[in-house]
């Protein structure tokens, strides 16, 4: 099968307008480094337990890259879907794939990792009665229907009809339309396999997880801590260069920078904001920024009716002009974060999807026109918007306000735009997740791997699983559709750039800025980067 050629990154490399202010990731201490030392990484609790298909959001989502491995891993360099542990995986016709698991792997507690692992797994995250947020990822699968209705009525069946184990090594996934770069999706962490201990006794797995990956789950405290310590018996080539990694929990990135200068944190993988000012003179070449595909939005509830009636759209679009993006990128960010010019990021290529002239003039800064579309379009709803967001980590307070004075000064109303900060991470997710969001909220996107696809499909299809806001459109989903049944790659992207002019007509979201990945290490540390999802490469880490 094809790798994915969607996507290319070059370490310590300008990419698309996203410039490296400082490529970091040098030796530090000279190489080497003692395998069995620790370090210690500034993190927060995620929102659900480590259940893979239930976990959607970036603090979970770097601990399931620690403790699994799937059929694909994404290099930490070029971020091409390569074999881990699928041995093969082959089609005819870009619906029917058999797919062989290589011999020799097994999950930390010595199980072994058969095909059966990968099929129990799937199908206890399809299955509507294990609620799991990542659902959606088996949608392509065929039996979805019948194991996930959409429709509100009860399943009818608790496996995929779609999955059939052949042998203790493989396995084949019939899949409901044909999409051609489903293998290329297989890194992503909803795909992984789960050991039987996973369902023999759930609520102890929940209490520590029990993984394939090159780290093991040693502690959790919520709130504090997780601890996580070398696999030594790990079968992979990708085995971790340091003892073990302590993830603490920090509510405010800003006290996880000042640990970090004062030597009692060693690796911060999101400098804050109010820090780049002076973060090359505190790091020096400890300090990384490199282009991620990750983009920060505007969602907006779309349940709720002030965002999905007539008119609503021109609001959306006025808001977007009435945001000086490119004032706020270079005071507030300092250039380590670009304009959005479309919905995905730059780091796909023009080939790939990437259309700086998508958004046009919707995302350019003109007060006059913002004026004239939010009055054209009602006003805003109540007379005020007020935008979301989780005051934990992120620097989010900072960029939400800047967003508001630009929105106030733009529309000469102080008051047209307040934000509206949620204590911690977890209960922000839980509140969207919960549908209580009334106004625009903050939904930046990490991709789950490196398509056009992937920026658009779980963000914006009907019913999709990181579908925040629940926008639909059945003219988006119709080409999102046609799109994956295209087994000519360019023809595809096409498709896709057609269905991103329905959501840049609708303004289903608000496109901020490109984001690059910061981060910054201590002097015990050396071989330090960050992969292109921006997550620090943990298991290639040396300790001094």
């Amino acid at each position: 099968m094809r790798g994915a050629r969607h996507a290319r990154w070059a370490a310590c490399a300008v990419a698309a307008g996203l410039v490296a202010a400082a490529c970091g990731g040098g030796d530090g201490n000279g190489g080497g480094g003692d395998s069995g030392a620790v370090l210690s990484s500034s993190w927060g609790d995620p929102q659900n337990p480590l259940e893979p298909a239930n976990t959607n959001e970036v603090q979970g989502g770097k601990v399931l890259d620690m403790i699994f491995r799937g059929l694909k891993k994404y290099d930490p360099e070029t971020g091409e879907a390569k074999d881990m542990l699928a041995e093969s995986i082959e089609t005819t016709d870009s619906q029917n794939f058999t797919v062989t698991v290589k011999d020799g792997w097994t999950f930390s507690n010595g199980e072994q990792v058969t095909a059966q692992s990968f099929v129990d797994a799937w199908n206890y995250g399809a299955s509507l009665k294990n609620n799991q947020r990542n659902a959606y990822f088996f949608s392509y699968i065929e039996g979805y229907d019948a194991v996930h209705p959409e429709d509100g009525s009860e399943q009818t069946a608790d496996t995929l009809s779609g999955l059939e184990v052949t042998g203790e090594r493989t396995f084949t996934v019939r899949l409901n339309q044909k999409f051609s770069t489903f293998p290329e999706t297989l890194g992503y962490n909803a795909y992984v396999p789960l050991p039987k201990a996973f369902f023999d006794d759930h609520d102890a797995w929940l209490a520590k997880p029990v993984g394939n990956g090159p780290y093991m789950v040693d502690s959790y405290t919520r709130g504090s801590q997780m601890s996580l310590r070398k696999w030594e018996d790990y079968p992979g080539d990708d085995e971790a260069q340091n003892g073990g990694v302590d993830l603490k929990v920090y509510t405010d990135n800003n006290t996880a920078y000042t640990d970090l200068l004062a030597g009692n944190l060693d690796l911060v993988d999101d400098v804050p904001a109010a820090q780049l000012r002076n973060v090359q003179n505190d790091l020096g070449d400890r300090y990384i920024n490199t282009p991620a595909g990750i983009i920060q939005t505007l969602a907006f509830p779309f349940y709720d009716e002030n965002w999905n009636k007539e008119g609503s759209d021109d609001v959306r679009k006025g808001l977007s002009r009435a945001i000086d993006r490119g004032q706020i990128t270079e005071t507030i960010f300092q250039k380590t974060r670009t304009p959005a010019k479309d919905w995905t990021s730059p780091v796909l290529g023009e080939d790939g999807g990437f259309d700086p002239e998508l958004c046009g003039d919707l995302c350019e800064y003109d007060p006059d026109e913002a004026k004239k579309l939010i009055e054209q379009g009602g006003g805003l709803p109540g007379g005020q918007v007020r935008i979301s967001y989780n005051a934990d980590t992120g620097s989010h307070k900072e960029w939400v306000d800047a967003v508001c004075n630009s929105i106030n000064n733009a529309l000469d109303n102080d008051r047209a735009c307040v934000g509206n900060p949620i204590g911690t991470f977890a209960d922000f997710r839980s509140q969207i997740t919960d549908q209580n969001m009334s106004g625009p909220f903050r939904a930046g996107w990490q991709m789950d791997y490196p398509l056009i696809q992937n920026f658009l499909q779980p963000l914006y299809y009907t019913n999709a699983s990181s579908n925040d806001g629940k926008w639909s459109n059945k003219q988006f989903d119709d080409l999102v559709d046609q799109a994956n049944a295209e087994s000519d790659t360019a023809k595809a992207v096409d498709l896709f750039q057609q269905a991103e002019e329905v959501v840049r007509d609708n303004m289903a979201a608000i496109p901020l800025w490109y984001q690059n990945g910061s981060a910054g290490y201590s002097e015990r540390l050396s071989n330090v980067k960050l992969n292109p999802f921006s997550v620090p490469v943990y298991n290639e880490i040396q300790v001094s």
